[in-house]
């Protein structure tokens, strides 16, 4: 629930979102499929382990993934998008069509090498 600092919708949006790894993160999980940590890490290449563990526990604290750990040796945790992470995928679609116009590509279904699924 956004506070008072966050009322501008926009800010809330840049809240969630912002940062160099959230959106990436968000693109790998799009596919509805749960990922584990290293195969995250392992597609998004030069993030650091600090780094992916901060912004998996913003992105959970903000509602927008989920973090399952299974009681096993060894121990084994899946992240995949809530139904709120879900319900911004068609909005973060519609972004990166309009990136792909601006970037003037001609190849209008062009996609991220990394994540391939926005």
């Amino acid at each position: 629930m956004p506070n008072q600092e966050t009322i501008c919708p926009l800010k809330y949006l840049s809240n969630t979102f912002g940062g160099k790894w959230k959106l990436p993160i968000i693109c790998i999980l799009a596919n509805k499929e749960p990922h584990r940590y290293s195969a995250i890490k392992r597609r998004l290449g030069e993030i650091t382990n600090m780094m992916l563990a901060q912004s998996l526990k913003e992105l959970e604290a903000d509602g927008l993934i989920n973090r399952t750990q299974y009681n096993e040796v060894p121990p084994r945790v899946e992240y995949s998008l809530t139904i709120k992470g879900e319900r911004a995928l068609p909005m973060l679609t519609a972004a990166a069509e309009w990136a792909i116009k601006e970037m003037n590509f001609e190849n209008a279904k062009a996609r991220c090498e990394k994540c391939q699924s926005i």
